[in-house]
């Protein structure tokens, strides 16, 4: 390392040993010798064991000649292939997880609104018992039969009342509006709206007809929406249908029930 610094200084050692000829032939040239000094710049260059106490490593040309040196290439920095790969899995994981929340929070909204759209074709009898267990849920269409003689507006109110039956239970429907031509007394129906309670007011104002007065006494009304009826008379759900086929069965069982009983 020293003789490769003495070779690079040689040039710059010639220079400043010219120069200092030319100085020390002036007759006004201080000379310059003072203790613990270091030594001449006159020193032979041959001698290359004298240059580090000549440029000692403190002084101001060490960074020039250290600067001049050449420097090895840098490694690159070595990248973790493995966790890189983990990293990105687990993004990408996350990634799936989130999506599947959001569908799926999605779905149950829509499905939450969906079921409390969803309007079925009950019975009055299934209208009531479902009230019963679920005030919240009283939105339904109703089907079955109009009771004969139960068609009556009330001189006081607008609305038109009428009960309908499975021939079991009946219940008294309101509807304000004009009733389709295809309405008929003894015909199926079907209506669609919400079961009510009875209040004090719509009391005031029901009929006192005295066709099916067990339904304009009960608690609970169904105020009607909407009328439906077909071009067949015979229109009904087929869910209705079968129950109040059903109940005409019952009926009849216990008619002949009753008559053998009598006849023995």
């Amino acid at each position: 390392m020293a003789s490769r610094f003495a070779l690079r200084l040689r040039p710059h050692l010639l220079r400043s040993a010219a120069a200092a000829s030319a100085a020390l032939a002036r007759p006004s040239a201080p000379s310059i010798s003072a203790a613990g000094s270091p030594p001449p710049i006159l020193a032979p260059i041959s001698d290359l064991h004298a240059l580090p106490r000549v440029f000692p490593p403190s002084s101001a040309a060490a960074p020039r000649l250290l600067s001049t040196a050449r420097r090895g290439p840098t490694r690159p920095k070595q990248v973790d292939i493995g966790a890189r790969a983990r990293q990105l899995q687990a993004r990408r994981l996350w990634t799936y997880a989130l999506t599947f929340s959001c569908i799926a929070g999605f779905i149950v909204i829509v499905l939450n609104q969906f079921q409390d759209q969803l309007v079925f074709y009950v019975t009055p009898t299934d209208a009531m018992e479902k009230y019963s267990a679920n005030p919240t849920k009283n939105k339904f269409r109703l089907g079955g039969l109009v009771l004969e003689g139960s068609v009556a507006q009330p001189a006081s109110s607008p609305v038109m009342e009428f009960v309908i039956t499975d021939l079991i239970t009946d219940m008294l429907v309101r509807y304000q509006g004009s009733l389709p031509d295809l309405f008929r007394e003894g015909h199926s129906v079907v209506v669609e709206g919400f079961v009510k309670p009875f209040t004090d007011d719509v009391r005031k104002e029901v009929s006192s007809k005295s066709v099916s007065g067990k339904a304009r006494s009960a608690e609970c009304y169904f105020a009607a929406t909407e009328v439906l009826a077909k071009h067949d008379e015979k229109y009904m759900p087929q869910e209705v249908a079968a129950a109040i086929e059903k109940n005409k069965k019952m009926i009849e069982a216990g008619e002949t029930t009753v008559a053998g009983a009598k006849a023995s």
